[in-house]
């Protein structure tokens, strides 16, 4: 979140509170009634913004991760397709060489080495 975005939210929540006070004023609140309801209102107004938030870390659908999570797929898909067509540009003879190195470099790293 900016900092303008954080002033613009401040003033919004001193709004809130503001009209809040006014509007339980209207309903017949008198003294410091009013401004202790628009209070308890604005607290739980926060309360409930911090637990949606708190909520949406633990389960990991805050925007940043779902963007990553995003990211993060098309890019595999763009490096697959990109590997596919490199493998398909080789010659029959590249392609097995390539497979059966693969396929020594894996054997090699399962096995446990000699002293």
């Amino acid at each position: 979140m900016t900092r303008a975005k954080v002033i613009q939210l401040g003033f919004l929540l001193l709004a809130l509170g503001g009209v809040g006070y006014g509007a339980f004023s209207l309903a017949g609140l008198k003294g410091a009634a009013p401004g202790i309801a628009a209070e308890a209102l604005l607290v739980g107004v926060i309360l409930i913004w911090t637990g949606s938030y708190l909520f949406r870390v633990v389960t990991g659908r805050m925007t940043f991760m779902e963007q990553r999570r995003r990211y993060r797929e098309a890019y595999d898909d763009i490096s697959s397709a990109e590997i596919k067509a490199r493998f398909e540009a080789m010659s029959e003879e590249e392609q097995q060489a390539l497979l059966l190195e693969i396929e020594q470099e894996s054997a090699s790293s399962r096995s446990p080495s000699a002293p």
